[in-house]
């Protein structure tokens, strides 16, 4: 109906397409790494097994189906589900049907990976999980093909990049003197939780560089964000802005989904017409011949965006806010979250290597031969280039980062330690190698090593791509008796 008319968004076609399509196969990613990894970090056999929360938690803090009971041939259902929905999602089957299709589709995602987060413990504590279970309930009210996307849903995606963005300028502005002395990326490429191939390039590069992406990112994260509610060019180009910035953080390491889901979000705010002026082949208003939006789909799509302006009262308290907190949810629900990264930034990287030998006793002797263990993420041997893994998320690796920065006595460490004298099959898939090709360990010890990246002379010199100095031993030789 003509009156309906301001609630159609022709000119975002193209941004429903990338956003359907982009936290689809970004949900299979995260389905993919729960199928991987879950079992033996957290399954009943894992390292902070799932039955024995249920058995102490007097509630979970959130919902999730395995509140009845968990068995890891369910957490496989949910996961096979899981990737099953996403990939049908990724095709464009359910954007082919009504629009209570896709919306069934990306709400039985949200509650299948919400399910997960919610038993996940400290390995699903990470402000990525809760980006996308808020993102696949937003864009299940995006519609189908028949009708053009709803504007509000639309700018509820805006709304979502600008806490995702601002919130993480902010956290930074009041977080450590780096980012105000403009010094935190001379720190950051090397000590970042995961570095990838380019990470060292990254670190090299002149101190004016690394100041300037301090301000770039100041702009970016801080003024460019007010800008994607302004329609047309203007959110074009601030959208473009975020994507340009988050793609020079994916060339740089290794975060996850985080990085890639902004890059689809973000592309909410770029019209048809502004695809069309940049790819001349693309249709300028591919929307315009859709069929008018039904009455009773605008009532659920308000609705749906009614509740999000409600509960957008508490991020936006937080936001002005001295006691920012960063990656909280103010709900069970994982809905209209407080986002941020990275308010501080280590200045010295400390590693946890990981050695086991077959000695009869680590008495010291010479002869003792210990064996490190190499994880597929982390930082290990000196001349391994670090690999590229976002968006897949290795959880294990990135706990890793967090044990020498006030967590070492975490309580998973200690079971991973014992699962290692155990030579426990699965908890061994999760690492790159292991040194005893399936063989127990007598013993097993931890030590903290200091690690930087080589400067071009020494890596002229010795082919190393890191330095490493020894600072101690954090957990002293250890056997099962």
């Amino acid at each position: 109906m003509e009156w309906t008319a301001w609630f159609d968004a022709h000119d975002y076609e193209i941004a429903r397409q990338i956003l359907q399509r982009g936290v689809g196969a970004l949900a299979f990613v995260a389905f993919l790494s729960t199928l991987n990894q879950f079992r033996p970090l957290l399954g009943e056999h894992g390292l902070l097994p799932v039955p024995e929360l249920l058995r102490r938690a007097s509630r979970l803090r959130g919902p999730s189906v395995f509140r009845w009971g968990y068995t890891d041939r369910r957490l496989v259902a949910v996961a096979v589900v899981g990737l099953v929905l996403a990939a049908s999602v990724v095709a464009g089957l359910p954007q082919l049907g009504p629009p209570w299709l896709p919306l069934l589709v990306f709400l039985a995602l949200w509650i299948l990976y919400l399910s997960i987060v919610n038993v996940g413990q400290t390995f699903y504590g990470f402000g990525w999980e809760m980006l996308l279970c808020e993102a696949l309930f937003t864009v299940a009210f995006l519609g189908s093909n028949d009708q053009p996307p709803p504007i509000t849903i639309i700018v509820a995606v805006w709304w979502l990049v600008f806490r995702l963005e601002f919130g993480a300028g902010m956290i930074k502005i009041r977080g450590g003197r780096e980012w105000r002395d403009l010094t935190a990326l001379m720190y950051h490429h090397e000590t970042q939780p995961m570095p990838n191939p380019f990470s060292r390039q990254a670190h090299l590069l002149p101190a004016w560089f690394h100041r300037g992406e301090v301000l770039g990112n100041h702009f970016a994260q801080l003024v460019v964000p007010f800008l994607l509610f302004v329609p047309g060019p203007v959110g074009s180009a601030a959208a473009a802005i975020v994507i340009l910035t988050q793609l020079w953080l994916i060339v740089t390491g290794n975060f996850a989904w985080l990085n890639w889901i902004t890059v689809v979000l973000a592309a909410s705010a770029v019209t048809d017409t502004a695809w069309h002026w940049l790819i001349p082949a693309i249709q300028s208003d591919p929307g315009t011949d859709a069929a008018a939006t039904p009455i009773w789909w605008a009532a659920v799509v308000l609705a749906a965006s009614a509740l999000l302006v409600v509960l957008s009262f508490w991020p936006i308290r937080n936001l002005l806010s001295r006691r920012q907190l960063m990656n909280a949810s103010f709900n069970r629900w994982m809905l209209v979250n407080a986002y941020g990264a990275f308010g501080t930034v280590t200045k010295r990287r400390i590693e946890i290597v990981v050695e086991g030998t077959l000695a009869e006793r680590p008495d010291g002797s010479p002869d003792v031969e210990w064996r490190e263990y190499a994880f597929k993420g982390k930082p290990g041997a000196l001349r391994r280039i670090p690999r590229q893994w976002a968006p897949y998320h290795l959880r294990l690796d990135w706990l890793m980062w967090f044990l020498p920065l006030g967590r070492m006595w975490e309580p998973w460490f200690e079971v991973f330690l014992l699962r290692l004298l155990e030579a426990d099959a699965p908890t061994l898939a999760l690492l790159d190698t292991d040194p005893f090709d399936g063989a127990a360990p007598r013993w097993i010890r931890a030590r903290a090593y200091h690690y930087r990246f080589t400067t071009r002379a020494e890596f002229r010199r010795t082919g190393d791509r890191w330095v490493r100095t020894l600072e101690g031993e954090v957990v002293p030789p250890s056997g099962l008796g």
